[in-house]
């Protein structure tokens, strides 16, 4: 069996090469992470809702429950329309400006 010599190419990073990467992974990064992504996305899950509302998945049920937040079940996820969200709670926060007056 002849011996067949292996050659590889070696490479060599520098620090500016690894500056450069970090660079373009934390505009990646920020790109995904950017507050007000969800403003951006029609239909929200459940957890998106909880999320921008600051509020916990029971208070979430008990709002579905009651009749004022809408949502579509589509196989077994809940789905939020983001623009009808937005105007209850305009709705909400008006009501109770209201009654501290």
């Amino acid at each position: 069996m002849p011996y067949k010599s292996l050659t590889m190419a070696i490479e060599i990073l520098t620090k500016q090469d690894l500056a450069i990467f970090k660079n373009e992974l934390l505009a990646e990064i920020k790109q995904i992470v950017t507050p007000g992504k969800l403003e951006k996305q029609k239909w929200l899950k459940s957890y998106e809702v909880c999320e921008a509302l600051g509020i916990c998945y029971g208070t979430l049920q008990n709002l579905r429950i009651n009749g004022s937040i809408s949502y579509t079940k589509l196989g077994g996820l809940l789905y939020y329309d983001y623009e009808e969200i937005q105007q209850n709670m305009a709705k909400l926060k008006k009501q109770v400006k209201k009654q501290l007056d």
